[in-house]
């Protein structure tokens, strides 16, 4: 009986998939018209952040009120944004914010921050808008956060700390996991790259190192670590929260700075994640969750935050299995409409129900356009924009879903909704001269980075 409705659910989904290609056949996609429906929504989402969030770092959409993560508010949304404002041609807007920036962000605070967010987010955000404005006040202001973040590294192992206090340069917390310490290279080696400054190179690379060698026999990494004596904590080994970005930097690590290291890191790990964590069912390819150490699956879960795996083997190349593996991630999607935060795909029911906004299966969809300029996925695209649109707009900006199942909406909207989601999807369906997609790499919150000229 699971087998059977295992199968059915499959030909349904290639169904709607074939559905929605045969139905855009006849109607092209008009990619103009879809860039300018996807900027009216960055808009419509930016306007009222704005209106009822301006000066804080995020919105909560349902009460139009607003959220912060520390007790001093750090400007998350506006940075976050910047760059997609400037790609979107949103020439006044993005001037304003960046003045708005420049005259009242300062990281001069006792707070204690979280080295993995301020590290994707600001610092990353600051260096791409930098890169595309070459206003050095943008550089100056990454370049003391990145000073502010270094005594985190100050570890037994080269394994960052957690949280940093950005006055003190105090540290807490060493239980931390494979993406908290593996994806900082992308900005710390920009910002060594824009300065000449190589501390911050050699910092986030050695960190990255040490938590390659204490991979398992397997050549797995687990879900935590104790960063100051390098024993896990969590043997689980997967692709999805808490170590997807590390491989994902690995890779573009070794893209932008040349870095032979981590090409062979991560070649090494991507034998042993296809051998030992990839699952191949009649339903489709998945990446299930298994022992570091043995191998021995433990969980057939895949989830909204796996869906970035297509888009990286799109990168490297194996367009093949990318595909494969997008096609399973539109099964989960196509299940209730939007894709939920975890999907068991044994017994192909939602596993997590929760909807964050998330941008990766856009991103895969952006990747694989790119690499491939098969037009699927530009209609795929649009069905995804469709169904946020459906499911998450609201009358102050895009709200979460506190499950795909009832569409019951979660009163937020993370700064990265208009980073990455938005950003994907306008990247998607604008004119391929806005962005050279061949001359950058996107850090894991879609901030492009350019690499030497």
């Amino acid at each position: 009986m699971a087998r059977g409705r295992r199968l059915i659910v499959t030909l349904l989904a290639s169904a709607i998939l074939a559905g929605v290609a045969q139905g855009q056949d006849e109607h092209p996609i008009d990619r103009e018209k879809l860039a300018r429906d996807v900027k009216a929504e960055f808009l419509h989402a930016w306007n009222a952040y704005k209106t009822y969030a301006w000066g804080h770092d995020i919105l909560k959409p349902l009460s139009k009120s607003h959220q912060d993560w520390y007790d001093v508010p750090l400007y998350l949304t506006p940075i976050d944004a910047l760059d997609t404002m400037i790609l979107m041609g949103l020439e006044e807007e993005a001037d304003s914010v960046r003045e708005f920036l420049v005259e009242n962000l300062s990281f001069d605070q006792d707070i204690y921050v979280q080295t993995f967010e301020m590290t994707i987010r600001i610092l990353g955000g600051l260096l791409s808008s930098y890169q595309l404005t070459e206003d050095p006040r943008l550089l100056e202001l990454a370049r003391d956060l990145g000073d502010r973040l270094l005594p985190a590294f100050q570890t037994p192992t080269g394994m960052p700390y957690v949280y940093v206090n950005l006055k003190t340069g105090a540290v807490r917390d060493s239980t931390s996991n494979p993406a908290e310490i593996g994806t900082l290279l992308l900005e710390f080696g920009t910002l060594t790259r824009l300065t000449g400054d190589a501390k911050y190179y050699n910092y986030a690379k050695y960190a990255l190192l040490q938590l390659y060698n204490a991979r398992s026999s397997l050549d797995l990494v687990g879900q935590s670590i104790d960063i100051t004596t390098g024993r896990w904590i969590d043997s689980t080994s997967h692709i999805s929260a808490g170590i997807d970005s590390y491989y994902e930097y690995l890779v573009k690590c070794a893209i932008l700075f040349n870095d032979k290291d981590c090409q062979t890191m991560f070649n090494t790990s991507l034998v042993a994640l296809k051998f030992w964590v990839m699952d191949r069912r009649e339903t489709g390819v998945w990446y299930g969750h298994v022992n570091m150490h043995t191998g021995d699956r433990v969980r057939t879960w895949f989830g909204a935050l796996d869906v970035f795996f297509p888009a990286l083997l799109s990168l490297i190349g194996d367009t093949a299995h990318a595909a494969e593996l997008f096609r399973s991630s539109m099964i989960m999607w196509n299940k209730h409409g939007i894709e939920p935060a975890q999907f068991d795909y044994e017994l192909m029911e939602v596993a997590s129900p929760r909807y964050y906004l998330n941008p990766e299966i856009m991103e895969s969809a952006y990747y694989l356009y790119k690499t491939t300029g098969d037009e699927q996925y530009l209609r795929t695209g649009k069905a995804l924009f469709d169904s946020l649109k459906t499911y998450c707009r609201v009358e102050a900006g895009y709200a979460e879903l506190a499950s795909v199942i009832t569409k019951e909406k979660y009163d937020r909207m993370e700064s990265y909704f208009l980073a990455e989601t938005l950003k994907y999807l306008y990247l998607l369906f604008a004119p391929d001269e806005t962005l050279d997609f061949t001359r950058v790499v996107f850090n894991t919150e879609a901030h492009p980075l350019r690499g030497a000229r």
